[in-house]
């Protein structure tokens, strides 16, 4: 039995939603530059939590509010310079940027909790501050957190106070390689 053309569009009109759904999707769990096949992973950890697993309250708006130690490994030869965006997927009215950091030397293979190097340059996040802004969410279900770091082979121009966007913009063709640590919070 041959299906009627009428029926045919429906179907494609479906399927394109769908399409166009899970690439949304997608988009807002990357929110950043894609990853590409030919850039090196570097693993992304922290003594606070593993992969996955819930933020220690110690690191949210609930706790003191401060920045978990962050280590990495891997980082190639060639780079100059890290950066490192955080933010939160899942927010209801969009990503919500919660840490924008770049400067950061090319040899350091950690952020102890709450310090940084004086080369760091703190960009702006949605809190309006520089620095970092722990997880926050509304009650309801757990957000997901996604500590993502660049490594760059130069270094970012870029004055204090800087966006997610100004700075994702001048890294653009800059990314040896990057690496992502999610957590999670929920309230």
């Amino acid at each position: 039995m041959l299906a009627c053309p009428r029926n045919i569009g429906l179907l494609t009109l479906g399927l394109m939603a769908l399409t166009l759904a899970a690439c949304s999707q997608q988009d807002a769990q990357t929110d950043g530059p894609a990853p590409s096949e030919s850039l090196p992973d570097i693993l992304v950890t922290s003594n606070a939590f593993s992969g996955g697993d819930s933020i220690p309250k110690l690191h949210t708006c609930d706790g003191a509010d401060v920045s978990p130690t962050l280590s990495w490994n891997g980082v190639p030869t060639g780079a100059q310079s890290l950066a490192l965006i955080m933010d939160d997927p899942d927010a209801p009215g969009g990503t919500w940027v919660h840490w924008v950091v770049y400067g950061l030397p090319s040899d350091l293979g950690s952020l102890a909790h709450d310090a940084y190097p004086t080369s760091a340059v703190g960009g702006s996040n949605d809190f309006g501050d520089t620095g970092y802004g722990g997880p926050c969410p509304p009650s309801g279900p757990a957000h997901r957190y996604f500590f993502k770091l660049y490594v760059l082979d130069s270094i970012i121009d870029l004055e204090q106070g800087a966006t997610k966007s100004q700075l994702l913009e001048a890294m653009n063709g800059h990314i040896l390689a990057q690496g992502t640590l999610m957590g999670t919070y929920q309230r």
